[in-house]
């Protein structure tokens, strides 16, 4: 069957994200949905539950313009607060379920939530600790937070459990949450996703109902998505990767979303193969613990056709190998909707192997030179700039957004490309500092600061080194001070109390100031310590 077969849908008309739910819901009511764990749920069985959630959030206080965070592995709920969330035209802020105590606090103060529904524990991690640690809702640490909905836990004073949520909406009429809908306009934010920049801080993306359809129905385009489709989301729903490129993908085309837990190989395979998922999402490091997998040989993936996925051309190739043959490679940040760039899912395999396609709909892209910002002609290496579908801004951050865009429109990624002759943009890396593990961008100087925190350590130099499984890893270099001592193994654990477990380095090396590479000025030059590293890590490799 040709990929324009397979495209039987038409682009939906509505531009907010209830609507697109009423509306997928009116056009294929019984079509399945959602499916995690035992949880099996068709459109219009989601749009029921969403609305009955959300006459529960609206008794609870939520109102249009709210900050709603939620903390919440991948299961049914989380895409059900979404819905009902957006449906009062309240902003849906998910957190990372990595987060610890220091990160939560940040997001939850800075984002203004007023609400924050959250699971009591996950492996290992128990959030409403946290949560006591960083302060009471309400305290000087968190002022606007008036509301906490535990997930799964014995009611703790003065909170409401999510599970008292679906009947406390009962005297909540259909009219009321009609209105609350009708009042949702194209251009509110629908999320806000914080995603790492080059200060310490996380930068809080704002996007709207408008741009998360139009863009992700686009990138569905690409990857010849339709109703028959089934997308097993291994990745994390609070990334933007799920929620905004997958879920936006999948559910513009009518297609299914296979909810798994968190990411675990074997659970995967088997999950794929039972659920017959005909689209992957995913990094380079789950393609190759798919690949490596010892039950990967006896499971049956012939049902894997396309999806997206990120990484170098062996990383891509494994993904085909997998089953993925239409696999699309995708270029894009979280201010630009998920993708900016993706490329055809009929391109030949040299295409998608060894560039990111042609922009999407909407999008424009260009290189410029990095110092003079003249534009570059196709085949030379500059600046990628996008300008289309953008983020309106940067939550409370006017300072970031000044030097996010230049004077015409165009968003500065920092990352570095060029345009072939044939219009496909190749990724050649970036500007920035930013180190990339497995698929999530890490800012070297978050890490730095949390190293500075220990009592022993006077500098702290945090890189990035290639890695064949994860892309990079962490190093981190450190200068003790005079008379102290600290071991690697102390380091580690110093740094595994204040951050999330992807931003650990996994290799410490302790130098002197002296041994420092060092600019006539005195800055350290980082690029030396990351070629310095690179080559006793190659050497202890063998």
């Amino acid at each position: 069957m040709s990929g324009d077969a397979r495209r039987a849908g038409e682009c939906p008309r509505s531009r907010t994200l209830p609507d697109l739910l009423d509306e997928m819901a009116a056009r294929r009511p019984a079509r399945e949905f959602i499916v995690g764990g035992e949880t099996r749920l068709t459109y219009a069985e989601t749009r029921a539950r969403a609305r009955r959630l959300a006459k529960g959030l609206y008794q609870l206080g939520v109102r249009r313009g709210d900050k709603v965070a939620l903390l919440m592995d991948n299961r049914v709920e989380w895409l059900l607060v979404d819905f009902a969330v957006t449906l009062l035209g309240a902003t849906l802020v998910p957190i990372s379920t990595w987060s610890r105590a220091r990160e939560l606090g940040y997001v939850l103060n800075h984002c203004d939530a007023t609400t924050f529904i959250t699971i009591d524990r996950f492996l290992g991690q128990d959030y409403l600790a946290m949560l006591a640690e960083i302060g009471a809702p309400g305290s000087d640490r968190l002022p606007r937070l008036t509301r906490v909905v535990p997930v799964g836990a014995e009611r703790p004073a003065g909170m409401v459990r999510f599970e008292d949520l679906w009947d406390m909406g009962a005297d909540v009429s259909d009219a009321t949450l009609d209105a609350c809908q009708r009042a949702v306009t194209p251009d509110d934010v629908a999320y806000i996703l914080y995603t790492s920049g080059t200060t310490s801080t996380p930068k809080g993306v704002q996007l709207q109902h408008r741009g998360v359809i139009e863009n992700t129905w686009n990138i569905g385009e690409r990857q010849h998505l339709g109703p028959d489709d089934r997308m097993w989301m291994g990745i994390s729903l609070f990334w933007s990767f799920g929620c905004l490129n997958a879920l936006g993908a999948v559910m513009t085309h009518g297609g299914c979303i296979v909810l798994q837990g968190h990411f675990d190989a074997a659970l995967a395979l088997a999950l794929i193969e039972r659920e017959r998922c005909s689209v992957y999402y995913g990094t380079p490091n789950i393609a190759l613990a798919l690949w490596e997998h010892p039950d990967r040989p006896r499971r049956d993936l012939s049902s894997l056709r396309t999806g997206a996925a990120i990484g170098p051309p062996p990383a891509m190739q494994m993904v085909m190998d997998l089953g993925a043959r239409e696999i699309c490679n995708v270029y894009g940040l979280t201010e630009c909707y998920g993708n900016s760039n993706v490329s055809d899912a009929s391109d030949p395999v040299d295409v998608r192997l060894h560039t990111v396609g042609r922009p999407l709909p909407g999008m424009e892209i260009r290189i410029v030179d990095r110092d003079t910002r003249r534009p570059l002609p196709a085949g030379e290496v500059g600046e990628i700039l996008i300008r289309g579908h953008l983020t309106p801004g940067y939550y409370k951050d006017p300072e970031r957004n000044a030097a996010a865009f230049d004077a015409e429109g165009f968003f500065l990624t920092g990352d570095l490309g060029l345009i072939d002759a044939d219009g496909h943009l190749h990724f050649r890396g970036r500007i920035k500092e930013m180190v990339k593990t497995g698929g999530i961008n890490v800012a070297p100087l978050e890490v730095e600061e949390v190293l500075l925190g220990h009592g022993s350590v006077e500098q702290a130099y945090v890189i990035g080194l290639p890695d064949p499984r994860r892309e990079e890893i962490l190093a981190a270099v450190v200068v003790l001070k005079d008379g102290r001592h600290a071991s690697e193994e102390e380091l580690r654990a110093f740094c595994k109390q204040a951050l999330a477990a992807f931003k650990v380095p996994q290799h410490f090396r302790i130098m002197t100031r002296a041994d420092l590479p060092v600019t006539a000025t005195g800055k350290v030059q980082k690029f030396r310590l990351q070629e310095t590293l690179a080559a006793e890590l190659r050497g202890s490799r063998g």
